[in-house]
């Protein structure tokens, strides 16, 4: 018995642009599907288009893989360094009759094409089947894969099924262009090869290219790998995903406040089902995913279920963290950071969290706990704070100054029995006391809002409020 040899995947970016969510997928996919069964998980720049190719673009793609946590096992290949190579498969191909040199110019191509299109047939070159040495070896030419005739190539795809194309319907493909550059279809079956490759995970859209690459591979007497098409993500409305659909690109997911492992779950489930799991950790993801469960329809992205998984890992994440993301935006929006800003939100975080669905929320939330004191009170405040309502906030600082405990669930009891002993609804001390604590920010309940501040703050707050105004 022979073992199968261990899982290869790899993601192979275009460096032309931002990395798309489209993308992070794919990588997330093939990353699963690797690590999951012990395997390598690889990376490969397919930076052959050197006119749009920028080295902003290869960063971004980087940093938006890193910021998903999905890191390749060995260092990145990058294409375009590996022309040489992929000539000299070309050379090996034209030698065994599998390709040949067509000096057929661009305008006598077009006009070729567009009489085969006239008469509802496949275009082909004069030159396949002419002798070479007619060619002038100092004349431009390029070199076409010679596909074999009849017949027909079939791929049995992971996701897809079984997909059968007829030869006769695909053209001869250009291997090399006139001035030696490969193309994509030959250089991505050379690389995929020499890079060990077992699995190509990718989207639907290159479904077509595995006919052409998969005779590539049988004239080379390579074994194909297993091919694995999924569908594109769609916009809410099922229309192909675009900017009026907003975000596309990693970095402004991880811009509008969502986390890499929300991010993770939210992805992998988005065209993958595993029952009906919503909601799962990195380890259940690597244990559980499968080409399987990958389905055959557009899956449709939806930003109110992303925001409900993000809250989910927002109340797991650890609090010094989220403190630190929050302090960030709270930089990012202008605050002037203090000594202890940071102390003061990892404290105030753990009442706080579960009311936010993103960072950018939590930043909302907590700006009250980095205000300096004494509080700017707007006309509002002062007016909940005036006569009786003001007297009743002073009794309460009163007793808070005697209360020790400063635990949440304990605080809140207090305040219970404060208002019972008053003998007012809570109504009546909620907003004067917000109104001081706050200075009228959004913010938790007044126990939270206490427990968040912590006895001194809350205290010297309660104090300032209660000065008389000049």
């Amino acid at each position: 018995m022979t073992s199968s040899p261990p899982v290869v995947t790899r993601f192979a970016p275009s460096p032309t642009g931002y990395l798309h969510i489209g993308g992070a997928r794919t990588a997330l996919f093939n990353y699963l599907y690797a690590k999951g069964r012990g395997g390598k998980f690889l990376v490969r720049v397919e930076d052959t288009d050197r006119e749009r190719s920028t080295e902003g673009a290869v960063k971004a793609i980087f940093d938006g893989l890193s910021w998903l946590g999905l890191f390749a096992d060995e260092e990145p290949v990058f294409q375009f360094a590996r022309a040489d190579r992929h000539r000299e498969v070309v050379a090996r191909m034209v030698t065994a009759g599998h390709a040949y040199r067509d000096w057929t110019s661009a305008e006598e191509t077009g006009a070729l094409r567009d009489a085969a299109k006239a008469e509802r047939r496949t275009f082909e070159s004069p030159w396949r089947d002419r002798d070479p040495s007619e060619g002038d070896p100092s004349a431009p030419y390029v070199v076409r894969f010679r596909r074999p005739l009849p017949g027909s190539v079939t791929v049995e795809d992971a996701v897809q099924g079984t997909v059968t194309w007829a030869n006769a319907d695909l053209d001869d493909l250009v291997l090399l262009r006139s001035d030696g550059a490969p193309t994509y279809n030959l250089a991505v079956v050379v690389d995929d090869h020499d890079m060990g490759v077992t699995h190509v995970i990718r989207g639907d859209d290159h479904l077509n290219n595995s006919a052409r690459q998969s005779l590539i591979y049988d004239a080379m007497g390579w074994a194909r790998p297993v091919f694995a098409h999924i569908p594109l993500i769609h916009g809410p409305d099922g229309a192909k995903l675009s900017k009026r659909h907003g975000a596309q690109a990693v970095h402004e997911y991880a811009e509008m406040g969502y986390l890499p492992e929300a991010m993770r779950n939210y992805l992998t489930r988005l065209g993958w089902a595993h029952g009906d799991d919503e909601l799962f950790s990195d380890a259940q993801a690597l244990e559980w995913f499968d080409l399987d469960g990958v389905g055959k329809a557009p899956a449709r992205l939806d930003f109110d279920k992303l925001a409900h998984v993000n809250a989910h890992w927002i109340r797991l994440a650890d609090d010094e963290r989220l403190a630190k993301l929050t302090l960030d935006i709270h930089l990012a929006r202008g605050h002037t950071l203090h000594e202890h800003d940071e102390a003061r939100l990892t404290q105030a975080i753990p009442f706080i969290k579960d009311r936010a669905r993103t960072t950018l929320e939590l930043a909302d939330q907590t700006a009250f706990v980095l205000k300096v004191r004494p509080l700017m009170i707007d006309e509002r405040g002062r007016t909940q704070l005036a006569d009786e309502a003001g007297e009743r906030i002073g009794r309460l600082r009163t007793r808070l100054a005697l209360f020790e405990s400063w635990d949440v669930f304990a605080l809140e009891a207090e305040l219970k029995v404060f208002a019972e002993e008053e003998a007012v609804g809570f109504g009546k001390i909620g907003p004067p006391a917000r109104a001081a604590l706050t200075g009228g920010h959004s913010a938790p309940d007044i126990a939270k809002i206490l427990a968040a501040l912590g006895r001194e703050e809350s205290l010297g707050r309660l104090d300032d409020a209660l000065q008389p105004t000049i």
